[in-house]
């Protein structure tokens, strides 16, 4: 960040480019994954299982369903709100609320990534 003054630090964040954004969408791992990989943190994708450590959903446990980079949120398997005519809608939650619990190694680069450090 080039600027102290918190107004400009959350418009940066808001108005960065996606690529940028990308950095924004890391979670912390579980211990044991801490202990496995080396490592505290890594970024959430479609397939990793989390926790959700806070709010309203705190302690359920899904599959991440979507990742919106534009919004900055994660979809959770079960974490749903009811609307006014009763049908059942994901509710959006920010990476940082929640933990990796098992992570989706399908790909070649993030295992290379997640290895390497």
């Amino acid at each position: 960040m080039i600027s102290n003054h918190p107004r400009k630090q959350r418009k940066t964040r808001f108005t960065a480019p996606l690529h940028i954004k990308q950095k924004y969408m890391g979670a912390p791992l579980s211990k044991d994954l801490r202990e496995r990989y080396g490592r505290r943190s890594a970024s959430v994708i479609v397939g990793d299982t989390v926790k959700v450590m806070r709010g309203d959903h705190a302690g359920t446990t899904g599959k991440v369903e979507g990742v919106s980079l534009k919004h900055g949120t994660i979809v959770v398997e079960g974490v749903t709100v009811s609307k006014a005519d009763g049908t059942e809608v994901a509710r959006p939650v920010y990476p940082s609320n929640v933990m990796i619990t098992t992570l989706e190694m399908k790909d070649e680069r993030r295992e290379e990534v997640i290895n390497n450090r």
